[in-house]
């Protein structure tokens, strides 16, 4: 008769990741055999050398900066309203913890707890929601802020589209991170016809000189490195003050009347009377022309899928002016 081979199994957890977070638990198993047992060593062996390996996922965010995770997040924090919107773009929604003040879009967005906005930010109510990743606008969040959640072991991924195409490159990364690629997939591509659409159709066409006002008190346009400019180029437009140095920057309405702009266009809410105080200045061409077009703020002014929305727009009322 054989002697009774014992098996005991104990169990050690460890850390996946760096040694100063736990974004999942794994878990190693020794065992402890009688030398009677060389089948059930065998076996488990082989079940061992069998598992998979995890993968890390590592993506580069718009800083150029390297972003690694040892899975899938699945609790993320959005500092940015377009974040927020590329986040449920890519397939991530359901992951999202906490976002920011004004992420109003999807619907669902509405109903997540806020971590605060331009204001600033609830670092330790970032750090009581325990994220696996946190992702920020480069421009837009103190860099102390960001660099606090760092040390705290958080990755953090850096957004700063500054051309449509890196709406799409978002998308991508971000559905990457969170283990949703085939819907991030679908979604960027689908971003890219319609880009590529409306480039075949206006960006050809007679060029027309653009003032865009982003806010009226102070008077604020954007520089030719902001998507917004970027927009007024795919629809055959110039911006007036592609020339600034700045994303955005304060200028005087004597700027505006010595670039004497064909069109003026205003980011605003459908009662916004943002458009009104250049009527008292009808040397403006645009003024004499009745070419001053609105466009809600969120469709143009947030890095996301719906800016192609404001461009369609803003496209339609550059060929308006032009065949008036």
């Amino acid at each position: 008769m054989r002697p009774w081979c014992p098996l005991l199994l104990t169990r050690r957890a460890y850390s996946v990741g760096p040694p100063q977070r736990i974004p999942a638990r794994a878990y190693a198993w020794s065992l402890r055999l009688t030398p009677f047992c060389p089948v059930v060593v065998v076996t488990l062996l082989l079940v061992v050398s069998a598992a998979p390996a995890c993968a890390v996922i590592r993506v580069v965010d718009d800083t150029g900066k390297p972003v690694s995770v040892a899975q899938p997040v699945r609790r993320i924090v959005s500092l940015a309203p377009h974040v927020t919107e590329m986040l449920f773009a890519a397939g991530a929604g359901s992951y999202v913890l906490g976002v920011s003040v004004f992420s109003d879009f999807p619907d669902a967005a509405r109903q997540i707890p806020r971590v605060g906005g331009a204001q600033g930010l609830d670092l330790e109510f970032i750090a009581a929601l325990r994220p696996d990743l946190v992702v920020a606008w480069h421009s837009g969040n103190p860099a102390w802020s960001l660099e606090a959640i760092e040390r705290l072991g958080i990755p953090v991924f850096r957004s700063e589209p500054q051309d449509l195409e890196d709406v799409a490159t978002n998308i991508e990364r971000l559905g990457q991170l969170a283990g949703s690629v085939e819907v991030a997939r679908r979604a960027s591509a689908s971003f890219r016809r319609r880009y590529q659409a409306l480039r075949t159709t206006y960006m050809q066409r007679q060029p027309v000189s653009v003032f865009f006002q982003v806010w009226d008190q102070p008077l604020m346009t954007v520089g030719g490195a902001h998507l917004i400019s970027r927009v007024i180029k795919l629809c055959g437009g110039v911006n007036v003050f592609a020339g600034l140095p700045l994303l955005t920057a304060k200028i005087g309405v004597e700027a505006v009347l010595r670039a004497q702009p064909q069109v003026i266009i205003a980011a605003g809410p459908p009662d916004s009377r943002a458009l009104e105080r250049w009527r008292r200045w009808p040397q403006l061409d645009a003024v004499r022309e009745d070419h001053l077009f609105l466009i809600p703020h969120e469709r143009i002014a947030r890095h996301t899928p719906r800016v192609l929305n404001g461009a369609e727009q803003l496209c339609q009322a550059l060929e308006e002016a032009r065949g008036r």
